[in-house]
């Protein structure tokens, strides 16, 4: 690539911040550094602007270069969901699909599923992240992240494919050594453990004398995953607030007791699709997320 056209070098641009270094996309790109560092610096003399501060240390973007990095996202998207969609006669949907979800839904709902899902598209893999925090899906190049509640960024394209609701529980053996609390205000005397990452799920809205009221609860641990958190309560340790699709289980077995439902407001939330904008359109992320919302019982709900 000794001379680059336009969208080559939008190309090269992106592959450099995504990759850190110019080292980096050279090699993805199979270029020299040089060859990338020239595609760089004419796409920034025809633009006027400097896209990249460059330091001993590392890149920075420059304003200029964060408007080019998201619409060069979006043309590339676009290009590749093009592409995809002309060869898709020829086959099933195929590619790298990286997906992001929590440990609750990865491992309650999501796991149970990936064997139909591989069965139906055997040439879609998929590169699974799971955290209990929120991640940059645009910058963290994930095509698809699964969230609860409201996104947050209406920069992502968003699909709801589900629904969840919140419920407050604790094991028998907890409740036998420290009782039961029969009122909001009884959860200042208990020990509440809270899922870091996520500051809305601290509060926990209770209705009180006809109106709701968010009771601020505290307790001797905070954990970011909420797998480890289901674990403690099981196991004794004190109340939680968790997705229903969680604590399912354990409350259909009687290891955990539900608590305050006369005044917990169980938040009915959705569960989302978020999507990178032009990412929506790529066969693979398409099927991935058809099919979800199949699993959910919500197929026909619309794109925002």
């Amino acid at each position: 690539m000794n001379k680059t056209s336009s969208s080559e070098e939008i190309v090269v641009f992106v592959q450099v911040v995504e990759s850190g270094s110019f080292a980096g996309a050279a090699e993805a790109l199979t270029l020299t550094p040089s060859g990338v560092s020239k595609a760089v610096t004419r796409l920034e003399d025809r633009l006027g602007v400097r896209l990249l501060q460059r330091t001993t240390r590392r890149l920075v973007l420059t304003a200029e270069g964060e408007t080019l990095l998201a619409r060069g996202r979006d043309i590339l998207a676009a290009i590749e969901a093009a592409e995809a969609e002309v060869t898709l006669a020829r086959g099933k949907p195929r590619g790298l699909l990286r997906v992001n979800t929590g440990t609750a839904f990865a491992k309650h709902r999501l796991a149970p599923y990936l064997l139909a899902f591989q069965m139906q598209y055997p040439d879609i893999s998929l590169d699974l992240s799971i955290a209990d925090r929120r991640v940059d899906v645009i910058g963290e190049q994930v095509d698809v992240a699964i969230r609860t509640g409201s996104s947050g960024d209406s920069s992502l394209i968003t699909r709801r494919i589900g629904d969840m609701r919140r419920v407050i529980c604790a094991s028998p053996d907890y409740l036998a050594r420290h009782g039961t609390p029969r009122e909001p205000a009884d959860l200042a005397r208990h020990n509440c453990l809270l899922l870091t990452g996520f500051s809305r799920l601290a509060a926990w809205p209770m209705q009180v004398d006809g109106r709701i009221i968010e009771m601020n609860v505290k307790g001797t641990v905070t954990c970011d995953s909420a797998e480890l958190l289901l674990d403690l309560v099981l196991a004794g340790l004190g109340i939680a607030r968790f997705g229903d699709f969680l604590a399912e289980d354990a409350l259909a077995k009687g290891d955990l007791v539900p608590l305050l439902v006369e005044h917990h407001v169980v938040e009915a939330a959705p569960i989302s699709a978020l999507m990178p904008p032009g990412r929506q359109h790529l066969p693979r992320v398409r099927a991935f997320v058809d099919f979800l919302a199949r699993k959910a019982g919500h197929p026909n709900l619309p794109l925002s």
